[in-house]
């Protein structure tokens, strides 16, 4: 694909350069003291869509302030112990971030210093593709590292020395391979190796970070070769010790499902794949990437699907609910397109109908509640008429 478009092919290609936000933002900051930088200037080169639009600067964070104040823009300090300021703007926040340069740096955060050289900004960034710098009137982009040739050949190279770049963070072995996901076809021989040389580094950092960069990367449409070669090369058992081949492998069958029954792709089932089915595992899992009660719960829903009667579908949706039920019809490789769309049926059957009918409140009500809905759910949810038949065979047998 062209990554040399010129100012008019710019204009034609995204939407995002003309909006009045962003014109706004230019006028209130100077054009020369700005440039778009990152993953918007990145994705348009390559016909991607654009969701977050990132601003560099030359001005101070208290500039940056004062100037849009002036214009009416309100800002955020959102980062602003490392120069970033985000501006509040009616079509989408842009995080406008005055050039820095690393002062000191052990792997987990950074020490910065305020510059003004876009090319010292630009060297402190992670790849090539991440260090594209567009003027906002004229887009003359910026590349002082070949970024444009990488992403021709959708390459992921990391800028300068790669054991450096990720001396300095970390996670940037993470940010590597989900980037290879998205952009790489041309592998890079240099930046494989020292990610799998420093994988131990990665039990340093945050465990919401992995979890973050972990969850981005299932999330992509094709991440099973990626993540099998994370696996090879030592990185997957740092962060996921729990995962095998056979697990890798799981992951591959659930990508084809999906595929196949024109499922989105689901970052948190496709960590369940990467899992064995055990609830206690999920259970110390979830717990150690720090994710949220709900994705906890169905981690080791997913992790139950052994025990799944697959041939019951509609059962196991009312007992579950859909997206549990169709969670582990996809791990198991059954049909979920059935219950896709289900409603769940309402047990048309309250405690105060048996009370009604001289059973005295307490546990003989539940029981008989619960044998009614048994035999209603295998009769297929049938309706109030032969639910009120379930319950007098359920009072005469009792």
């Amino acid at each position: 694909m062209n990554t040399s478009l010129s100012s008019s092919d710019w204009h034609q290609a995204a939407e995002w350069p003309r909006r009045a936000g962003l014109r706004a933002l230019t006028a209130a900051l100077g054009a020369d003291n700005i440039r778009w930088v990152g993953g918007a200037v990145r994705d348009t080169l390559i016909g991607m869509a654009v969701h977050d639009v990132d601003c560099a600067t030359l001005h101070t964070p208290d500039t940056v302030i004062d100037l849009c104040k002036a214009a009416g823009i309100r800002t955020v300090p959102t980062g602003i112990d490392h120069g970033t300021v985000t501006a509040v703007l009616d079509d989408g926040p842009v995080e406008v971030t005055t050039l820095r340069r690393d002062v000191a740096t052990d792997g987990r955060r950074a020490v910065v210093a305020f510059a003004s050289d876009w090319r010292e900004d630009a060297a402190r960034r992670d790849f090539t593709i991440n260090a594209l710098y567009a003027h906002p009137e004229t887009m003359e982009i910026s590349d002082y590292f070949g970024g444009l040739d990488d992403l021709a050949a959708r390459r992921v190279r990391f800028i300068g020395d790669a054991r450096e770049r990720i001396a300095e963070d970390h996670l940037r072995i993470l940010r590597y391979y989900r980037f290879q996901a998205r952009f790489g076809a041309d592998l890079d021989a240099v930046a494989e190796d020292a990610c799998a040389d420093l994988a131990s580094t990665l039990k340093g950092l945050s465990r919401e970070r992995v979890a973050s960069e972990l969850l981005s990367l299932l999330a992509l449409p094709a991440p099973y070769e990626t993540t099998a070669r994370m696996r090879d090369r030592g990185v997957l058992g740092v962060i996921l010790p729990e995962s095998c081949a056979v697990h890798v492998r799981a992951l591959e069958a659930l990508i084809a499902q999906e595929t196949v029954q024109d499922f989105a792709p689901d970052a948190l089932l496709r960590l369940a794949a990467l899992l064995p089915p055990s609830p206690d595992v999920a259970a110390d899992v979830a717990a150690r990437l720090r994710l949220s009660r709900a994705q906890r719960a169905r981690l080791i829903s997913a992790a139950e699907r052994l025990s799944t009667d697959a041939q019951d579908v509609y059962a196991l949706a009312y007992r579950l609910g859909t997206q549990f039920a169709s969670d582990r019809l996809l791990l198991l490789g059954e049909d979920a397109r059935r219950i896709a769309n289900w409603p769940r049926p309402v047990f048309p059957l309250k405690g105060g109908a048996i009370v009604a009918r001289g059973v005295g409140a307490g546990p003989e009500v539940a029981r008989i509640m619960q044998a009614v809905e048994r035999s209603w759910i295998e009769e297929g949810f049938p309706g109030e008429t032969r639910v009120h038949e379930l319950l007098n065979a359920q009072l005469s047998a009792s």
